[in-house]
């Protein structure tokens, strides 16, 4: 039974078992789930905070036992790390400023952000390579995700700096 609950944690409930692109059904999965807790229920960015990082915390251990008897050290259907990657760009663009954000605003930046996450998710830029390629564990698995939903940070401010650079 434990392990039929593990299996439901890190296949986002079963949404992993998708054939198809199951990390781009979970990145999707995401954004949609967090625009509803920041934008529809309007729950407290702290709130939200706690979850994330419980969710974080418990995925480590969640991923060793999914994957301990299985060769392949990454299976495709384990999509919480993509929730866990897409996460970070869009509760930092929500605690940002201090400001209210508006619903259409959220829609299109929630896109960028799920276009850019999946770019350097698929791409492995240096140091989503690294931990790709050289943990094969639950670290290497998230610690990839944690990478690439940096690089979008990363993206995102560079574009602003760039942009308030070029059109003041």
């Amino acid at each position: 039974m434990i392990k039929f609950f593990n299996t439901l944690f890190v296949t986002m409930f079963g949404l992993g078992k998708i054939k198809k692109i199951p990390g781009t059904f979970g990145s999707l999965a995401t954004v949609i789930i967090l625009y509803f807790f920041f934008h529809i229920l309007n729950v407290s960015s702290n709130l939200i905070l706690i979850g994330l990082i419980i969710i974080f915390v418990l995925s480590f251990s969640a991923i060793a036992v999914h994957i301990e008897d299985s060769e392949n050290k990454d299976p495709k259907e384990v999509i919480i790390d993509e929730f866990i990657g897409q996460s970070i760009p869009i509760y930092l663009y929500e605690i940002s400023h201090g400001i209210e954000k508006s619903p259409n605003e959220a829609i299109i930046f929630y896109g960028v952000c799920f276009v850019l996450f999946r770019f350097f998710d698929i791409a492995k830029p240096f140091p989503v390579n690294f931990f790709d390629k050289n943990f094969k564990n639950s670290f290497g698995v998230i610690m990839d995700d944690v990478c690439a939903g940096f690089y979008v940070v990363l993206s995102l401010i560079c574009f602003m700096v760039l942009s308030s650079y070029f059109f003041l």
